[in-house]
């Protein structure tokens, strides 16, 4: 049987790619619009699991979904790069200059600003997904009208691309996890040889240094911070969480590390073990 996979956005969007290229061509896909509805399907086991944008090399951190995997207890259970690619589609026969409209997702017209100011003519509008936009035009054979959407998208949906790679920054990629519900996930001891990388969260006290305390305790442990963000802990104002990601070359640096931090630290907790995407 196929597994279930849950994306933000429909067949055709950056997501599908990821899902595709994570778990392979045999999956069905659960087409979700906003990641609280890529949860929920999770928890509600309409799908088995779930592939999930959490930060981009332009934009940054997509906030928001680090609260959404630490407040449902997912588990993180590897990680994607993929390289975006944004291009300018719409039905067949049109031309760039009889383009009036562009609907694509905030991120997306953001990431095309540079190209979308050679036309101030244009109305940009935002959407819910990159590829929906590139399904309605397909389905209601909307003139005027165009896309900011993945290649893949304009295959799936006959659409011409009128102008291709409009993104500003040419190497622009965002990182995605694979997510699972903890209660079902198994992690064997025979893999732990090819976990190199954590994503964690913990809460630290107000005493000066106290951070800088942990992060030389991960030095110490020999782990690698590759990322660090703060988020404010909602029911205490003033009070902040941080989600951490380590990497570390044997397991039992890790281990040590997770045995200290769970004494220093407040409400520490393991995110995810996985491998390191950019290392394997």
């Amino acid at each position: 049987m196929n597994l279930k996979i849950a994306i933000q956005g429909v067949a055709g969007s950056n997501h599908h790619q990821v899902a595709l290229d994570y778990f392979g061509s045999k999956i069905t896909l659960v087409e979700c619009l906003s990641f609280d509805a890529l949860v929920q399907a999770l928890l509600s086991q309409k799908a088995d699991q779930a592939v999930m944008a959490i930060e981009n090399s332009i934009a940054g951190s997509i906030i928001p979904n680090y609260a959404l995997v630490h407040q449902h207890q997912i588990a993180i259970t590897g990680e994607h790069y993929q390289s975006i690619r944004h291009h300018i589609m719409a039905s067949a026969g049109q031309k760039m200059e009889q383009i009036e409209e562009v609907h694509s997702h905030p991120m997306a017209l953001l990431q095309c600003k540079d190209f979308l100011g050679q036309y101030p003519h244009l109305k940009l509008v935002e959407a819910a997904d990159t590829a929906l936009v590139a399904q309605q035009i397909a389905e209601k054979g909307l003139s005027q009208v165009a896309a900011i959407a993945p290649p893949m998208a304009a295959q799936m949906y006959g659409l011409e691309v009128l102008r291709e790679d409009v993104q500003t920054i040419q190497n622009n990629a965002t990182r995605f996890i694979a997510l699972q519900l903890r209660d079902q996930l198994e992690l064997e001891a025979t893999k732990q040889g090819e976990i190199n990388k954590a994503s964690l969260r913990f809460i630290t006290d107000h005493k000066r240094g106290s951070l800088a305390t942990v992060l030389n305790v991960m030095s110490d442990c020999h782990l690698n911070l590759t990322k660090i963000q703060s988020l404010p802990v909602i029911e205490t104002p003033w009070k902040y969480a941080f989600f951490v990601d380590v990497t570390f070359e044997e397991y039992r640096h890790f281990e040590k590390a997770h045995a200290l931090l769970t004494i220093m630290t407040e409400h520490f907790q393991v995110l995810g073990e996985y491998t390191n995407a950019l290392k394997s």
